[in-house]
């Protein structure tokens, strides 16, 4: 018998173009961002600016995403998880 994942569990994954989610929602923000540019400039080198700029962008961050640990620094959670009040006295010797 087959066996499905969760739903939640799916969109953790999901990629668009490529990307996940969050990273596709600045590089669409950056497209708009850039058609802003070319409708008010009237300049060919600008136009062809931002469409390297674009490419790049999006070059960047499918790298970002195939690499992930580069920049992951630190572990996400903590080695120990407790409820307990912090008093502030320290019980260990000197």
């Amino acid at each position: 018998m087959k066996k499905f994942e969760v739903y939640k569990n799916i969109r953790k994954r999901a990629v668009i173009f490529g990307l996940p989610i969050s990273l596709f929602a600045l590089m669409m923000v950056s497209i708009l961002a850039s058609l802003l540019v070319i409708i008010f400039s009237f300049s060919f080198g600008i136009i062809i600016g931002v469409l390297v700029l674009n490419s790049a962008l999006y070059i960047a961050l499918t790298q970002i995403t195939n690499n992930s640990q580069i920049f992951q620094m630190a572990k996400a959670f903590p080695k120990i998880i407790s409820n307990k009040r912090n008093s502030g006295i320290d019980y260990e010797q000197d």
